[in-house]
């Protein structure tokens, strides 16, 4: 059992997407095996997916590289065929690259990913059902330290006024490691109140899940 405390925590995002690679199988199995032709990846390269699983689209994983033309999607769990229709998943893959350290960050916090419910209701019954559906959208929210001159935030700046997406990576105490996709956006206006730092507020929201990786 171990526990970790959040100082030291950095934040990084990326726009670099190599040019992607044709997955035509993606097996079903605990550790998902990806067919693409000459991928060209090394152990623990962080790949964005696209797929057509819904579990597995959109969303950045660190890969197992097995033979030249194989790869395991570490994190991903295929075995259940039920969710993972048999030769559904089949999509691409692009290598991220480029890591940017977010500049200045004040405080983190991550907003959404609580469970959903449904009720189920039956006419003829008293007692209702509560059902778990899924889960709610990912977001992450930062305050960084105003500055005018920085290179790193007039970029995120540009990125949100194009709505770019891009990667996101943590690196928490540990080695861990937390990834994400989806759109960033980086305020213009600082927030000035006496006596503290000012600050802008980014926030990134994530389009498939969060997946996070050990030491």
């Amino acid at each position: 059992m171990a526990y970790f405390f959040p100082e030291g925590t950095k934040v990084y995002y990326s726009s670099t997407f190599a040019s992607a690679k044709n997955i035509t199988i993606l097996t079903n199995a605990a550790t998902a095996v990806a067919t693409a032709v000459a991928h060209g990846y090394t152990d623990q390269d962080p790949v964005l997916l696209a797929s057509g699983w819904e579990d597995a689209n959109d969303t950045v994983f660190e890969v197992d590289q097995l033979t030249a033309d194989t790869f395991g999607v570490l994190g991903l769990d295929s075995s259940n065929t039920t969710w993972f229709t048999p030769g559904g998943g089949v999509g691409s893959a692009s290598k991220i690259s480029g890591w940017v350290e977010i500049p200045q960050i004040l405080t983190i916090s991550p907003n959404g990913g609580g469970i959903k419910y449904g009720n189920i209701d039956p006419l003829g019954t008293r007692q209702a059902k509560k059902q778990p559906i899924g889960f709610e959208a990912v977001g992450l929210d930062l305050k960084i330290g105003y500055d005018a001159t920085n290179a790193t935030i007039k970029a995120m700046q540009g990125l949100t006024r194009v709505a770019s997406k891009v990667a996101i990576k943590l690196v928490i105490p540990g080695g861990g490691r937390v990834y994400g996709y989806g759109n960033i956006n980086c305020s213009e206006m600082p927030e000035i109140s006496k006596g503290n730092v000012i600050q802008l507020s980014v926030g990134v929201g994530f389009d498939g899940r969060s997946i996070g990786y050990g030491a």
